[in-house]
């Protein structure tokens, strides 16, 4: 059994910061690929940020440059370090977990919702215009 568990959200102000943490816990391994999805009322469950075990990283251009993901492979942690916020980033991030996919035999993360088994309870961030 794989549990996510979430620490962070909140609201803030534009420009300011927030910082959101993933833990997996279990026996089982969560899976190489972790990172954070997020969803907007009406809007689709977008990638946000996803993090491979071996270090590659994945930014939406919404955020690139603003967020950063971090990882402790060690305890299958994952963060996500927000900055520079702007109202556009409210929404409800989860946390998401699971086995890369294969692409032209190169195993990547899907930056696909529904490709991911392993959730988080969510948790809203809410940016203040």
């Amino acid at each position: 059994q794989v549990e996510l568990v979430e620490f962070g959200g909140g609201s803030a102000q534009a420009g300011g910061s927030l910082n959101l943490s993933c833990t997996a816990s279990g026996h089982a391994y969560s899976g190489n690929c972790m990172g954070w999805f997020r969803q907007a009322p009406g809007k689709e469950r977008e990638a946000v940020a996803l993090a491979y075990a071996a270090g590659d990283t994945f930014y939406s251009d919404l955020v690139s440059g603003r967020f950063t993901i971090s990882q402790d492979n060690a305890k299958n942690t994952v963060f996500l370090q927000m900055n520079n916020l702007e109202p556009e980033d409210t929404a409800v991030y989860y946390c998401a977990a699971d086995w890369a996919v294969l692409k032209k035999r190169v195993p990547v993360c899907s930056l696909s919702a529904s490709d991911y088994n392993k959730w988080g309870q969510g948790t809203q961030v809410t940016v203040l215009s």
